[in-house]
């Protein structure tokens, strides 16, 4: 079996807990001498810290993957100190075939127990990721909710622009040519054009979408749908105002909405999605 050793260490961690380099790798040599494995290369990482990859030694190990057949450190924390990181890895190493040992913590993916607990750090790992989502999907409600309350405000909340907005210092703001495509659209539907005879008509003139693909119901229908031609930017529900030009007023957005809501054959399906204009309008 032949095994890469890896050792690390920050000014902090050496100072704190002892394990200086040579520490390390003396135990890891002894170790591997004991458990009968070939040393195929030493890999030693000295002033990075653990909560990153970003580690020259680390990156050339995974390199020589078809080097060794164990990654043996003497504890967990040594190879990476955020547990998705470290999950990651474990994922990379199981695809491989390789194995990872924690000489100082019976942690070793060859047996049952080390399985285990690799198992249990994969969960706890999940467990930590939903949390970061969860904690990130409240802040961004949050912050829509707070921006609803701002009309003069055009902020983005980090929203990718749409066809025919580009976004300037964080603010939504009216890009020329898409922007007179957009208008055209939203005026064509109005005076009942169907979908296929927009989209025949763009192709026909040379126009393109932003990633220079041909029109077809599908993203002539996303633009249509979206709110954001009309003054508002929707999240999950809510509706931001911007204060960016509209392309179509709120009154012919709704117009719009009601004209492809009658052309949707299961009831069920029949959602109305407008936005505010001294209409009733459900989001």
């Amino acid at each position: 079996m032949r095994a890469a050793i890896y050792a690390r260490v920050s000014t902090e961690d050496q100072a704190k807990e002892g394990y200086s380099l040579e520490a390390q790798l003396e135990m890891l040599r002894a170790y591997c001498e004991y458990e009968g494995m070939t040393v195929s290369k030493e890999y030693v990482d000295e002033g990075f810290s653990g909560r990153d990859t970003k580690r020259p030694a680390y990156r050339q190990m995974m390199l020589d993957l078809d080097n060794w057949d164990k990654l043996v450190v003497i504890k967990m924390d040594r190879i990476h100190r955020n547990s998705l990181n470290f999950m990651s890895m474990m994922e990379f190493l199981t695809k491989n075939g390789k194995e990872f040992v924690s000489s100082t913590e019976s942690l070793d993916t060859s047996n049952a127990l080390g399985r285990f607990v690799v198992d249990m750090i994969q969960r706890i790992a999940q467990l930590e990721s939903e949390q970061i989502g969860e904690r990130t999907y409240m802040g961004m409600k949050e912050k829509a909710e707070a921006l609803k309350e701002k009309a003069d405000s055009s902020s983005t909340m980090g929203f990718t622009a749409p066809f025919g907005y580009d976004v300037y210092e964080g603010q939504l703001v009216m890009s020329g040519e898409e922007f007179r495509v957009v208008e055209r659209m939203f005026r064509m539907y109005i005076d009942d054009c169907t979908m296929d005879e927009i989209c025949y008509r763009f192709n026909h003139d040379g126009i393109s979408t932003r990633k220079g693909n041909v029109w077809n119901k599908h993203n002539l229908r996303n633009i249509l749908h979206n709110p954001v031609y009309a003054g508002y930017m929707r999240w999950d529900g809510i509706l931001i105002p911007h204060n960016a030009e509209r392309a179509v007023s709120p009154k012919d957005f709704n117009v719009v909405q009601q004209k492809m809501l009658m052309r949707v054959r299961d009831p069920a399906k029949r959602k109305m999605s407008g936005v505010p204009d001294g209409m009733i309008a459900s989001v």
